[in-house]
């Protein structure tokens, strides 16, 4: 649910629902500056705030996942990976968007404070148990539209991932597969079993 959304109460009938109102990326800058909101994962969404509060599964497939690209950032030296990097798109005033894992390629410059005033290469999303499929892949076009060449969406409950490209129709990747990097990270596999892998459960 938006943080910043009240509940309507049990006697409120559709004709009694006021239209959200929608904030803006000015308005949501001043938001994450307050001191209470320092260590939040905040996003804008389309002008309405969301929080993330990542599950220990979560961190888990991010490390798993982050620990890959790392590897192969130092080895071919063409690439930054991320977490949780903010990343805003030039000339959208509704959205600031923080992809689970990013990697964003080597030409462009190393943003030191602030926003990246682009989308990453490669976004990964991981599905939350308050998430729907279908908002996972409107986050997934939205990437796409707006300048990411990749995008992973990981169901962990499922342990699938589904594969994105632009102009490209959906690929379904099992436990028994591997993440390909395709033209945005050459020759990068990733087994989807060592995506989902639990150290202790080994």
């Amino acid at each position: 649910m938006p943080i910043l959304e009240k509940p309507l109460s049990p006697k409120a009938t559709t004709q009694s629902a006021k239209p959200k109102r929608l904030v803006s990326l000015a308005e949501f800058e001043t938001i994450l500056q307050k001191p209470g909101n320092a260590n939040r994962l905040l996003e804008l969404i389309n002008g309405e705030i969301f929080e993330k509060m990542p599950t220990q599964q979560h961190g888990l497939i991010v490390s798993n996942i982050n620990r890959e690209l790392g590897n192969y950032a130092i080895k071919h030296k063409n690439g930054r990976p991320g977490v949780e990097v903010r990343h805003q798109a030039t000339g959208d005033d509704r959205n600031s968007r923080l992809p689970d894992v990013s990697f964003t390629r080597a030409d462009l410059p190393l943003v030191e404070q602030g926003s990246v005033e682009h989308m990453p290469d490669l976004a990964v999303e991981i599905k939350s148990p308050s998430d729907t499929i279908v908002q996972m892949r409107e986050t997934a076009a939205y990437y796409l539209a707006n300048g990411s060449r990749l995008v992973w969406l990981v169901y962990p409950q499922l342990r699938l991932v589904e594969v994105y490209r632009v102009d490209t129709d959906i690929d379904f990747r099992n436990e028994s597969q591997m993440l390909l990097g395709y033209d945005v990270l050459p020759g990068f596999e990733l087994a989807v079993a060592d995506v989902f892998a639990d150290p202790f459960s080994e």
